[in-house]
Order: structure tokens, then sequence, then C-alpha cells
């Protein structure tokens, strides 16, 4: 087998190395051992073999490396367009646009570029994972999460996406984030300082009410702050409630205040007195927004003044007391004097009794009390008229009593000390007398005028004055028709008595002033007993009370009354005597 030839274009002078000197060299050594051509062959065929697989080896490693070089030309470009696309850059400066050359050459030229855009990825990669990681930070923070520490390198970052546009979302988030969170920032501290003022106002401890919130909130805790939602909104409730307490603090002093001022100026009370207490007073006129003085609503201050009012108070009531039974005085010594009905002592009691037990104001009582002098007084000026006709009325009648007592005497016309100023009292007193019917008809007339205006019935200690007048009449007719006929019993000689009595007596024109305080012999002292029989027996009857509204006497009682009057043998019939003695002297000439 000729066929193991040396290599084609090979020097004929085979160095002893190679192929064709070493066949040579296995010829000569078969040729010398005798080797058969057969088995030389099948040795040169074995050697081909071996050489065939040697090449082959040799040609596929070939291809194996050609294979990897095209795969890692490939990888490389895919890198690179994936680098591309994921940075969002259509191309890198310096890479070539059309790939030449051997693979390695094609592979040395990409492989700069690559290695440019993975630096460039890596650098974007941290960029992401920076902004990333202080988003999640912030978003904690604005979450609540003050305990977040989770490093930067555990932050996930979306490679396929590492464009500038998308960092550039990112860094507006984290924009926006960190102005949420500054925003935040300037809120709790707005609410720390509106709490920690508003607890100076109101003297309580601002660090306890914060920490209460949030222990974060409170600087010495040395933790970051709590900017979440729901810290806020507690810090807003907290404001709120300090500025309703803050509200709630205020209406209350300037309740105080008020109820200080008026028991100063009800009482009287010096300025000394009120110096300690112009910090609650000088409260009025400042509202809930206006104040911001430290310590000026704390509980001390509002304690005392609770006190101080609770103190006054007490004070008032008894002061209140007396002021009301001085104007009760007054009222009584009102209706006194204008013989108007005084109001129930047993009223009165009560009314003491609701003062001590606080179911009344005092100011309304005093005031009631005004109102009610100031009826007084007005009622009492509109019976002024009518009163001093009373009064004239009544001293006539005494007049006219004593012009009785003095004709039954019958030492009248002896000679004594005195005798003739009698005689000329006894003159005015006729001509007094004789004045009555038409007084006591002007009397009525203003009594009936007075009623029809004033819708009520005229009242003389308790007792319907027109009932009375008009009993007077009756019984004064009644009187002047009896002493008629008495007179026509008796014997002519009684007009020789009455002309001789004349001849003592001066003219009414002529006579001196009349004296009201005499006795029958010289003056007539009894003229007060009966206007106090008429005020006691008037005392009796009716209610026609100024005070606490109380209506005047019912119509269908005035007989009732003037029969009670009239009928009572202690009061009425001394009035009754003394009426008939006035008739019987006023109709005619007196009888000796």
């Amino acid at each position: 087998m000729g066929s193991f030839q040396a290599p084609v274009g090979r020097s004929s002078v085979l160095p002893e190395t190679s192929c064709g000197y070493l066949l040579q060299e296995l010829q000569m050594i078969w040729n010398e051992i005798g080797q058969g051509q057969f088995e030389r062959e099948k040795e040169l065929l074995d050697l081909e073999q071996e050489c065939l697989e040697v090449y082959r080896r040799k040609v596929d490693a070939a291809n194996t490396s050609r294979a990897r070089l095209h795969q890692e030309l490939a990888e490389a470009e895919a890198e690179f367009t994936h680098l591309l696309l994921s940075l969002g850059e259509r191309s890198l400066p310096g890479r070539p646009e059309k790939m030449v050359g051997t693979l390695k050459e094609q592979l040395d030229s990409i492989t700069p570029a690559l290695r440019d855009m993975r630096l460039r990825k890596e650098d974007r990669v941290n960029k992401f994972r920076a902004v990333l990681g202080q988003i999640q930070k912030i978003s904690a923070e604005i979450a609540g999460q003050s305990e977040y520490e989770k490093s930067s390198s555990d932050v996930r970052v979306n490679e396929n996406d590492l464009s500038l546009k998308k960092l550039e979302e990112y860094q507006t988030e984290l924009q926006r984030l960190h102005n949420d969170r500054n925003e935040r920032l300037k809120r709790v501290e707005k609410y720390i300082n509106s709490i920690q003022k508003l607890s100076s106002i109101l003297g309580t401890d601002s660090s306890m009410v914060i920490t209460k919130v949030h222990p974060s909130l409170n600087e010495l805790c040395g933790i970051a702050k709590n900017i979440s939602n729901s810290i806020l909104a507690k810090l807003n409730g907290t404001v709120e409630s300090l500025e309703e307490e803050k509200k709630n603090r205020l209406e209350k002093l300037h309740h105080l205040g008020k109820a200080l001022t008026n028991l100063w100026n009800f009482m009287d009370t010096p300025y000394k007195d009120r110096h300690l207490f112009f910090h609650v007073t000088g409260l009025l006129s400042v509202s809930s927004a206006e104040l911001s003085d430290p310590g000026s609503l704390t509980q001390n201050i509002i304690q005392q003044a609770e006190a101080e009012v609770k103190r006054l108070d007490q004070l008032k009531v008894s002061k209140t007391k007396e002021l009301f039974l001085k104007k009760q005085n007054e009222l009584k010594e009102i209706c006194n004097k204008s013989h108007m009905e005084i109001p129930v002592q047993a009223k009165m009691d009560n009314i003491i009794n609701l003062l001590n037990s606080g179911e009344i104001d005092h100011a309304d009582l005093v005031m009631s009390m005004d109102q009610q002098i100031s009826r007084a007084e007005d009622e009492a000026c509109s019976r002024k008229t009518i009163m001093e006709k009373v009064e004239k009325w009544m001293l006539a009648c005494d007049e006219e009593r004593w012009l009785e007592e003095y004709g039954r005497d019958e030492n009248r016309y002896s000679v004594r000390r005195g005798a003739h100023k009698n005689l000329r009292r006894a003159e005015r007193a006729r001509v007094l007398v004789s004045k009555i019917p038409a007084l006591v008809d002007l009397l009525m007339e203003n009594i009936k005028s007075w009623e029809e205006e004033r819708k009520k019935t005229f009242l003389y200690d308790e007792v319907p004055l027109l009932a009375m007048l008009e009993e007077y009449n009756a019984l004064r007719q009644e009187k002047e028709g009896e002493r008629q006929r008495q007179r026509e019993m008796k014997f002519p000689g009684q007009i020789v008595h009455h002309q001789q009595e004349k001849l003592f007596l001066p003219s009414p024109s002529s006579s001196p002033r009349r004296t009201s305080n005499r006795s029958v012999n010289g003056g007539f002292g009894t003229a007060m007993p009966l206007n106090r029989r008429l005020s006691l027996g008037l005392q009796k009857l009716g209610s026609n009370s100024i005070d606490l509204g109380t209506q005047g006497i019912l119509n269908e009682g005035k007989r009732a009354q003037r029969q009670k009057m009239f009928a009572r043998p202690g009061l009425v019939s001394p009035v009754r005597d003394e009426t008939a003695s006035v008739v019987s002297t006023f109709s005619g000439p007196l009888s000796p």
C-alpha cells in the first residue's frame, strides 16, 4: 500500500521529524525485518486512519472555536442592542456601523463599545437605585414607618427600562415626595408650635401633650418625626381640642368676670378688692383669637374667680335681704302715706325664703321691687288730689263731731275763760260742715273718674272709699230726717238760745285762722281718733295691693264689705254716732 505519501509541496529532503523521513525509516526497518507486504499495508492503513482522526479532531476543534466566536459575537451584539434599548439610546459613538474582518476582529471591535455600555448601565442602575431608595424611604416616612432602614442594595431596579426619561420620572416623583415631606414637617411643626402656645395659655405641660400624640414628635426622643396622615389628624384633633378648651375657659371667665362686675357694682366693692381680679375682668373685651398671654386661662385662675364669685354671692344674699327690707319699708311707707293696701307679710316672707334658697335672682328681685315702688308712687300721685279731699272731709267730720259735742254742753254760754274762743270755733265749724255735702259729691265724682280710668276700685286702708262715702250720705240723710223730727218735737225756746249764741260769735270772715289741735274747751284734740278709727276699720276690708300684681276688689263684694265696715260694733258704732251728730248739728240751729 503505497498510498501513504508525503505531503505535497514539501521538500524532498525531509527532516528527521517529518512524516516522510519517518515513513522511510519505517520501511527500512520493515525490510530489515522482512515484514510481509500485507502486514506493511495494514500498518500503513492504520497509520493513515490515525492521521485522519487527528486531522478530524483538529477540524472539529476549529469548527467549535468558530461557532463559539460566532455565538460570542452574536451575544455581544444582542447585549449591546439590549443595553441600547434599556438605556434608551439609539447608537453609541465609536461603534463601527458595519462589521468587517475575521470573527476575532469583529469581536475585538465590538468589545470596547460593549464594555462602555456595561459601565454606563451600571452607573445608570446605581442612579436608579439611589432615587428609588430615597423614594421608598420617604414613602415609608410618610406612611409612618419611622424604623425604615432598608439598604439601597436591596432596592430592586427594573433593568429593562433604564432610560433617562424613566429616571426623570423617578426624580420627579422623588421631588414631589420631598415637597410632601417638607410640607408635612412644616405642618407638624406648626401643630407643635400651636400646642405649645395653647398649653402655655392653659397652663398645661406641652411635652406631655405632644408625647401623648406620638413619642417621635418629642425632640428628646431622638428619632425621626412621624409625619403620617394619622399623626397629622391626631395633631389637628389635639389643637382643635385645646382651642375648644381655650374657648370654653374664656367663656367661663367671661361669665365669671361679668358676675364679678355685677357683684362689685351691686355691693360697691372698693378698688383695692377689685384690683386682685382685674386680670379676669380685663378678658371681657378679648376674643379667643386675640388672647395669647401665657398662663391667662389656667385652672387656678378659674378656681380663684369661682371662689370669689361664690364668696360675693353669699355676701350678696345678705345685702340683698337688707336692700329688699329697705325697699319693702319704702313701699310700706308709700302705701301707708297714701292709705293704699300694704303687701301681705306672708308673701314677703316667701320671697325671703326663695332668696335664701337661691331660687330667685337677686337682680330681678331688686328690679321687681323698684318697679313696685315706681307703680306705688305713680298710683300715690294719681290719688293725691282725692287724698287731699279725703283729709278735708275727715277734718270736716272731726269739726262736725266737735260741734255736736259742743252743742250738748249746757255750760257753753257761761262766762268763763276761753268761752268766746269756742263760740268763734263753733261758727267756723258750722261754715266748714256746711261744705261737707258739696265736698263729698266732688270727692265721689273724682273717685268714679279715677276708678274708670284705672279700671279698679279706689281703696282707703283696704276699704272701698266710694262705698264708704255712699254709706256716709245714706246715714247723713237718715240722721237729717231724724233730727228734723226731733226739732219739731222740741220747745220753741231753742230758737232763743240760738239767737243768744249768735250775739257772742263774730262773723266768719273776721275770725282768725282755726287751730286744729284744740279740745272742746279750747281745741279739738280728738280729731285724730276718728281718722285712726277709720283707718283701722278700712284695714279689715278688700285687697287692692300694689305688690305682686294683686287685683282689686270684686264688684259683687262691695256691698258685703260696706255692711261689714258699718256693722261691727267696735268700729262702726262710733262712726255712725259721730256722723249722726254731724247731720243733726248741720241741719239747723243748735239745741241747748
